[in-house]
């Protein structure tokens, strides 16, 4: 009886053994699983994966091998094949950062927690160029884009015209998701637009007699004028002098803009004889538009324009891309002279 008494207690105790044994080797595993699906860090530095609706599985494991280990691959693949898991159904741009485990970059993935890209777009000129800046950026198309800006109707919907449309576009730093949609995309730069424009910019237009439009026309005229900040200023007070006294702008950047050539170094009488609305050697006042998409520096060197006299300038002889201003036309061809010279001189007629 004693016998069988200890033969249970160590078949018990062979038992105990066994199922302590499968409990720690489970907790190893569920450890070694654990650290290798949740602590280990699948990249030392942020990268980007972009998913958009025609990606499969195969792409986004692709696009995740040139930035991780293969080993950290195949564990996301063994989650997104366990549960199914589409591309397709969550497009987006999504950033991958450092302490991301596996699970995690899957979960953000499956979930859908795109992070908003940041979009910068400056020292643009023309709808085309416009629509390739945000077509480059986002999922939308250039096509697409430009469709909408080329939109009489669209334009309207904003409160402009096909020709003031681009004055909508304040070139900054935005924040947005690139998925966004074309028209979604100018209902955010409508709200930028409005944001900009606040009582006190409007009141410093209103006092210099200009609308909003205005303003980014006269704007866009003086920053391809110049990019000398410091001279923003007062070209934009050279052209507000003239439109107050009732002289043609006579603005060389205008006529570059109707002729399609901004490469243009000479002004020929064959340029000034050109028949376009935005040529202010023949037609009063402002052009019907801006001629670029103008900076915040343009536009604030409008709204707060240096008050003088000039009404003549001519671009310096030293081709710094700085001008010589004049108040009389006898001064002023005297500076044109010496430019006309320096022209000449280095062999530039075109």
């Amino acid at each position: 009886m004693a016998k069988k008494k200890k033969k249970s207690k160590n078949v018990l105790k062979k038992i105990i053994f066994v199922f302590s044994a499968i409990i720690v080797f489970l907790l190893i595993g569920a450890g070694i699983i654990w650290k290798r699906y949740l602590v280990d860090s699948v990249t030392e530095k942020s990268f980007w994966i972009y998913i958009d609706k025609s990606s499969t599985l195969e792409n986004v494991l692709e696009d995740l091998g040139q930035n991780i280990a293969p080993s950290e691959v195949r564990r996301i693949a063994r989650m997104a094949k366990l549960n199914n898991y589409n591309p397709k159904n969550q497009p987006g741009a999504y950033r991958i950062d450092p302490q991301m485990g596996a699970f995690k970059v899957y979960r953000k993935l499956s979930h859908g927690t795109q992070n908003p890209i940041r979009f910068t777009f400056n020292n643009l000129r023309t709808k085309e160029e416009l629509a390739e800046r945000i077509g480059n950026s986002f999922m939308i198309s250039k096509s697409d884009v430009l469709a909408l800006l080329n939109n009489p109707s669209v334009a309207t919907d904003y409160g402009f015209d096909r020709y003031t449309f681009v004055s909508m576009f304040i070139p900054d730093t935005y924040e947005m998701y690139w998925t966004i949609s074309s028209r979604r995309f100018l209902d955010k730069m409508y709200d930028e637009y409005v944001k900009f424009w606040n009582e006190e910019r409007k009141k410093k237009a209103s006092e210099i007699g200009l609308t909003l439009q205005g303003v980014s026309t006269l704007a866009s005229i003086v920053e391809e004028e110049t990019k000398a900040k410091d001279e923003m200023k007062v070209v934009a007070g050279l052209y507000l002098n003239r439109l107050k006294k009732g002289m043609l702008l006579q603005a060389d950047p205008t006529v570059k803009f109707a002729i399609n050539d901004f490469g243009v170094k000479r002004i020929l009488h064959e340029h000034l004889n050109i028949d376009s609305p935005y040529n202010t050697y023949k037609n009063l006042g402002l052009p019907p538009g801006p001629i670029r998409i103008p900076s915040k520096a343009a536009i604030e060197a409008v709204l707060n324009y240096e008050h003088h006299d000039y009404i003549y300038m001519c671009a310096k002889e030293d081709f710094s891309g700085r001008h010589n201003f004049a108040t009389t036309y006898t001064e002023h061809l005297k500076n044109a002279l010496r430019y006309q010279k320096a022209l000449n001189k280095r062999n530039i007629m075109k």
